[in-house]
């Protein structure tokens, strides 16, 4: 599978750089940024996946997160892919909507139709994008963790959860936790996988826990002052359902905070740092 380079540029002595390539997953092109920090250079070194939220491209964790000095310090890759396929025959919502279609793929793979020939963000994420990034970089993947925002976090938290081992960490900025029960999630996964509810379970970090066969500890960060925290992210439901399953969890309320970048990047040293000592355990 070739990659197409579509930038190099230098980041506190590493290298962030951007690619495109083909996607059988997702049967169009797709495009993802990584950071190789300079220990790069001389040896395979951990891999952070990042999944970021609604409305972004991998461009926006780049820009915005302020991730590139972390990963320099803690000698880490981090991998941003795009949060849908796109290009030419690729739906989208057909009312334009921000959270449904183009931008908006849900770290799932679709069922129904007009989605289910494109929206395979679940099988892109968890296969076809490690392997080509294991084939392609100095990258150890026996190091892997994985974290995200919003809809990302939602991504992060339940692939860990439904792939036991693979995984060194896990953690999440403001996720959406239980998606069967938020308005967010009941349209997205209505909509790409029908209205089977027990389909919709499987990618619920919720409903996950209970039968997680791996205790992964979660790091979850949530602000205060997020304007979607009582009808979308609802973290006390994730905090309920490790409580009742035993699932080590740090909750940490941020009071002030919203749903940004500007507290995303607050915080990202904190969660580079939970990611870099557990790979390197």
């Amino acid at each position: 599978m070739a990659l197409e380079q579509l930038s190099d540029i230098r980041s506190f002595g590493g290298r962030q750089q951007r690619f495109t390539h083909g996607s059988d997953a997702c049967k169009c092109d797709m495009t993802f940024a990584i950071y190789l920090p300079p220990a790069a250079e001389s040896a395979k070194v951990p891999v952070l996946y990042w999944l970021s939220g609604l409305t972004c491209t991998d461009e926006n964790f780049v820009t915005k997160a302020g991730a590139q000095a972390h990963a320099a310090e803690h000698g880490v890759a981090i991998v941003a892919p795009d949060t849908s396929p796109r290009g030419e025959g690729v739906p989208d919502d057909p009312d334009g909507a921000y959270d449904f279609g183009l931008a908006a793929g849900f770290y799932v793979n679709a069922t129904q139709a007009p989605w289910a020939e494109h929206y395979h963000m679940y099988d892109y994420i968890v296969d076809e994008l490690p392997a080509l990034v294991n084939a392609n970089f100095p990258v150890n993947p026996d190091a892997q963790g994985i974290f995200g925002h919003s809809m990302g976090g939602h991504g992060a938290l339940t692939i860990a959860l439904r792939n036991p081992g693979r995984f060194k960490s896990v953690s999440a900025f403001a996720p959406i936790v239980a998606p069967t029960q938020c308005p967010w999630g009941h349209k997205a996964l209505g909509g790409y996988l029908g209205e089977d509810r027990a389909a919709w379970a499987e990618h619920d970090a919720c409903e996950l826990i209970a039968g997680a066969s791996e205790r992964l500890p979660i790091l979850v960060d949530q602000g205060g002052a997020d304007g979607f925290l009582e009808e979308q992210l609802k973290p006390e439901l994730l905090e309920e359902a490790c409580a009742k399953a035993g699932h080590p969890l740090t909750l940490r309320l941020q009071p002030g905070y919203d749903h940004s970048y500007y507290f995303i990047a607050s915080f990202m040293g904190d969660h580079v740092r939970h990611h870099a000592k557990a790979m390197k355990s």
